[in-house]
C-alpha cells in the first residue's frame, strides 16, 4: 500500500470515528432534553393545578360581583321609574355579554350607581376574599374562653391553694379574689381588644404602645415556651386522665408507662391540629360541645356537694379560718395556684378578627364567661370541702378523682373521663388561638412569610398550625416539664403586665383615640400593681430558674436584628420555601378589604 493510500484510509477512519462520536453526543443530548422536558411538564402541571384553583376562586369573585352589580342596576332603574312616568334612558353596567351592546350610560348617574353597586357588592365579595372568616358568634366566643379556662386546674389546683393558705376559709377567699382579679384584667383587655380590633393579643398591644422590639420579644417567648409548653402540658394531662381508669383496672396501683402517655398526647395534638387546619367551624362546634360537657360535670360535682351540705356535713365550715398561714410568701403562692386555674381568660383577644361584631361581642363574651367560671370554681371548691376533709384533699394527687370515688361509687370512672374532656377542650382552644399569634406576627413581618399564608380551600392558617404542632411535639420528650411550667408562668405574667402598661401608656399618649369601651383608670392601675408583684416575688424565691427565663427572653434581641437584616442568600431561600409551601397548602397571603374597587363599565 502506498503512502497516499494509507493516508487516505486513515483520514476516512478518522472521519467515521468523528461522525460516530457526534452521533453519540447528539443522542445523549436528545435524551437529556427529553428528561428535562418531562421534568418541566411535571412542574408545569403542578403549577397549573394551583393556578386553576386560584383562577376558579377569582372567577367566582368576579361572577358574584357581576351578579350583584346587575341586581343593583335593576334596583336603580326601578327607583328611577318610581320618580317619574318617563324613566328616561336606561342605565347599564356592562358586566356580561348580554349587556355588551347596551353602551348608553347617563353620565350624571354613573358615580351614584357605582357607589350603590359597591355597597351591594361588599358583603358578597368578602365571602370570597382570602382571609380568616368572621365565623365566631357570641356563644362561640364564650365557648372559647370557658373551654380554655376550665382545664385540669380546677380538678387538681385545690390541693395547692389549701396547702399554702392553710385553712378552708382563706382557701375559698383566694379562689374568689383570684376570680375578681381576673375579671378586672379581662375588662382591661376588652378595652384593648375593641380599641385595636386585630388578632394577636399581647403581641399587637405591646407593639402598638412600645414598638416592634418588645412585641418581637413576646413573640419569641410565645413561640419557644408559652404556647408549645402550655399545649404539651395539657396534652399530657389528657393522656394521663384518659388512660388512668383502664390501666388502673388492669394493673391496680402500678405506675402508667411514660411512653403510653406521650404517644396518646402526641396523637391528640396531631388530631386537633388537623381539625383546625380543615375547618374552623368544626373546631368551634367541637369546642362548644366539650365546654358544655365539662360544665355539666362540674355542675354534677356542685350538686353532690350541696346534697352533702344539706344532709349536715358542715364540719369543715364550722371554724373556716383556723390554722390560716398569714406569711406573705405563702399567700402569694396560694394566689399563684388559684390564678393558674383561671389561665386563658385573655384567649379571645388572640382571635378578635374572626369574631363577629367584636366591638359588642368581645366585651359581652368576657362578661358572660369570667363570672360564670368564677361561680363554678367557687362552688366546686365548696363541694370538695363538703365531701372531703382538708387532710384528704392535701393527700390527693387529683382532688376530683378522690371526690368521685367517695360520692359516685362504681361510676367514679366518669370523673377522669370528664377531666379528659376538659383538657381536650382546653387544648383545642389553645391551638386555635395560639396559631393566630404566629399568623399575625408573620403578617406584620416578624416571622417568615410562609406563616402568614391562608389556605384558599379551608381559609385557615395551616402553616402556623403545623409549626405550633411541631414545637409542641418536641416538648413532649422532655423529662422536666415542671421547670418549663415555671418558665411559662413567669413569662406570661411578665407580658400580661406589659400589655396593661400598654393600655395605661396609650391612655396618656393618645387620650383622644377612639375607644368603644373605656374602663375606669383605677382598674388597670390596680391590675398592673398586682401583676408587678406576681412577677417580682417569684424572682426573689427562685432567682436561678427565672434568671434563665429572663435570659431566654433577652436572647430574642439578636434574633430580632438578624431577622430584620437578612442576607440576600437567606431571603432567596425563604422565598423559595414560601413558594413550595404555597403549592403544598394551596395558600395565599391575606387579601385586603375591597373598599376602593371600581366597577368596569366597559365590560
Amino acid at each position: 500500500m502506498s503512502i497516499n493510500e494509507a493516508s487516505t484510509s486513515t483520514s476516512i477512519n478518522n472521519d467515521a470515528q468523528s461522525q460516530h462520536e457526534a452521533y453519540t453526543i447528539e443522542e445523549n443530548s436528545n435524551a437529556f432534553q427529553v428528561k428535562a422536558n418531562d421534568h418541566a411538564e411535571v412542574v408545569a402541571s403542578t403549577t397549573v393545578l394551583v393556578e386553576n384553583q386560584l383562577n376558579d376562586n377569582m372567577h367566582t369573585r368576579k361572577r358574584s360581583r357581576s351578579i350583584v352589580s346587575s341586581v343593583c342596576s335593576e334596583k336603580s332603574r326601578q327607583s328611577s321609574g318610581n320618580d317619574s312616568q318617563d324613566p328616561g334612558p336606561s342605565l347599564w353596567l356592562n358586566t356580561s355579554e348580554e349587556t355588551s351592546n347596551n353602551d348608553y350610560v347617563d353620565a350624571s348617574d354613573t358615580e351614584r350607581l357605582i357607589e350603590e353597586s359597591r355597597s351591594c357588592n361588599k358583603d358578597v365579595s368578602a365571602d370570597f376574599q382570602v382571609k380568616l372568616k368572621k365565623s365566631m358568634t357570641l356563644m362561640d366566643g364564650v365557648g372559647i374562653i370557658v373551654g380554655v379556662m376550665i382545664g385540669s386546674g380546677i380538678f387538681v389546683s385545690p390541693k395547692g391553694v389549701l396547702q399554702y393558705s392553710g385553712s378552708v376559709g382563706l382557701s375559698l377567699s383566694v379562689w374568689g379574689i383570684s376570680g375578681i382579679f381576673v375579671l378586672i384584667g379581662a375588662i382591661c383587655y376588652a378595652e384593648l381588644g375593641t380599641m385595636i380590633p386585630l388578632s394577636g393579643g399581647d403581641y399587637i398591644y405591646i407593639g402598638e404602645a412600645f414598638g416592634p422590639l418588645p412585641a418581637f420579644l413576646y413573640l419569641w417567648v410565645s413561640l419557644l415556651i408559652i404556647q408549645p409548653v402550655g399545649n404539651a402540658v395539657i396534652a399530657l394531662a389528657f393522656a394521663n386522665y384518659i388512660i388512668y381508669p383502664w390501666f388502673n383496672a388492669c394493673i391496680p396501683a402500678a405506675p402508667i408507662p411514660d411512653i403510653s402517655i406521650k404517644l396518646i398526647a402526641a396523637v391528640l395534638t396531631c388530631f386537633l391540629t388537623w381539625v383546625n387546619c380543615v375547618s374552623t367551624r368544626a373546631s368551634l362546634k367541637m369546642q362548644d360541645f366539650l365546654t358544655l360537657a365539662k360544665v355539666g360535670a362540674l355542675i354534677m360535682i356542685i350538686g353532690a356537694g350541696i346534697y352533702h351540705l344539706a344532709t349536715g356535713n358542715t364540719q369543715n365550715f364550722q371554724n373556716p379560718f383556723a390554722e390560716t398561714d398569714l406569711e406573705a410568701g405563702s399567700i402569694a403562692t396560694a394566689f399563684y395556684q388559684g390564678l393558674f386555674s383561671f389561665a386563658g381568660w385573655n384567649c379571645l383577644n388572640f382571635v378578635t378578627e374572626e369574631l363577629q361584631d367584636p366591638y359588642k361581642n368581645l366585651p359581652r363574651a368576657i362578661m358572660i364567661s369570667i363570672p360564670l367560671v368564677l361561680i363554678i370554681y367557687f362552688f366546686t371548691n365548696v363541694a370538695y370541702f363538703a365531701v372531703l376533709t382538708p387532710a384528704e384533699i392535701l393527700a390527693a394527687d387529683a382532688v376530683a378523682v378522690n371526690f368521685g370515688e367517695r360520692v359516685l361509687g362504681v361510676m367514679h370512672w366518669t370523673i377522669p373521663f370528664f377531666v379528659a374532656c376538659a383538657t381536650f377542650s382546653s387544648l383545642n382552644g389553645c391551638i386555635f388561638s395560639g396559631s393566630r399569634i404566629l399568623y399575625s406576627s408573620a403578617r406584620e413581618g416578624h416571622l417568615p412569610d410562609v406563616l402568614g399564608l391562608i389556605s384558599i380551600r379551608h381559609f385557615t392558617p395551616i402553616p402556623s398550625l403545623v409549626i405550633l404542632m411541631v414545637v409542641t411535639l418536641a416538648y413532649m420528650v422532655t423529662s422536666d416539664i415542671q421547670l418549663l411550667i415555671n418558665y411559662v408562668t413567669f413569662s406570661e405574667s411578665l407580658f400580661i403586665t406589659a400589655s396593661i402598661a400598654a393600655l395605661i401608656w396609650l391612655r396618656i399618649k393618645q387620650p383622644n383615640r377612639h375607644r368603644p369601651i373605656k374602663v375606669w383608670i383605677i382598674f388597670p392601675i390596680i391590675f398592673f400593681i398586682v401583676c408587678l408583684f406576681l412577677v417580682i416575688f417569684p424572682v426573689i424565691k427562685n432567682p436561678v430558674e427565672l434568671g434563665i427565663a429572663s435570659a431566654v427572653i433577652l436572647s430574642g434581641v439578636p434574633v430580632y436584628y438578624l431577622c430584620f437584616r437578612p442576607s440576600p442568600c437567606c431571603r432567596g431561600i425563604t422565598e423559595r420555601f414560601t413558594r413550595v409551601c404555597q403549592l403544598l397548602v394551596e395558600g395565599l397571603p391575606e387579601e385586603d378589604e375591597i373598599n376602593s374597587e371600581t366597577i368596569d363599565t366597559n365590560g
